[in-house]
């Protein structure tokens, strides 16, 4: 049995990933975190970690990035294994979690989506062949218009996979209502879409003379994402120190 901590438990996917839990036999949330809880569970909750009086094999993180500093010193102290799936993480909390994935295993994903995923590597087979051949790369991606950050962590992930197949020759261009020039044939652009109940949309365009490659994926509901975190969560209880990505949940 895998004993899960839900960090941000009274949040939307914090309730989706409470209903699901629930389908799996091998896996049981005993206790969950949050700062402003709207609804009762069937499991205590706290307003902090420190609070928490049960014991957890894994925590599952699913708020905001101003809330994760605390959860990762708790994790890093307590050697406790932690699934980050809040976006918009600035560099030096990334650098926090690689720190702390030397004491405890830590898997963080822009994306728990399988599909998602799997488009990561898709971009990065299709940029070696069509950004070679002079296609420009254009990545829109549209949300909910409750969501925090922008450009979303996925948009920012399917660019760096792409990058990294092309050696980082790129830069990321977020803006042009300033500029009054062609297009670099070296950038990459991303564009926010925020409005109504979008969970998320994501197409990465290849565009070259004369045609078009689009590569898309959409979520129809939140559930996908808690599914992977579930999964994830499974996957990592038990593991020794190291950072994991969702690649390893997959090949696992």
């Amino acid at each position: 049995m895998v004993r899960m901590i839900l960090y941000g438990c009274s949040g939307a996917m914090g309730q989706v990933i409470t209903n699901l839990a629930s389908q799996y036999a091998d896996v049981q949330i005993v206790a969950g975190i949050d700062l402003n809880p709207e609804k009762k569970q069937e499991y205590p909750v706290y307003s902090s970690l420190e609070e928490c009086r049960e014991e957890g094999d894994v925590i599952v993180d699913f708020t905001s990035a101003a809330a994760v500093d605390p959860l990762i010193a708790y994790c890093e102290s307590q050697r406790v294994p932690l699934v980050c799936c809040s976006t918009g993480l600035s560099r030096e909390q990334v650098e926090r979690l690689e720190r702390c994935a030397q004491k405890t295993a830590v898997l963080r994903s822009a994306n728990m989506s399988l599909g998602v995923n799997l488009l990561l590597k898709l971009v990065r087979d299709a940029a070696l062949s069509l950004a070679e051949a002079g296609f420009d790369i254009e990545i829109v991606e549209k949300h909910h218009n409750h969501k925090l950050d922008a450009p979303s962590g996925t948009a920012l992930a399917l660019a760096d996979s792409i990058n990294d197949a092309m050696g980082n020759q790129y830069h990321y261009q977020y803006d042009r209502s300033t500029r009054h020039e062609k297009r670099d044939k070296k950038e990459i652009g991303i564009s926010a879409v925020r409005g109504g109940s979008i969970v998320g949309e994501h197409d990465v365009i290849f565009a070259g003379q004369d045609e078009v490659v689009t590569i898309s994926h959409t979520a129809y509901s939140r559930a996908i994402f808690g599914k992977g975190a579930i999964e994830a969560a499974r996957f990592l209880a038990g593991k020794p120190a190291g950072l994991y990505t969702m690649s390893d949940v997959i090949g696992g």
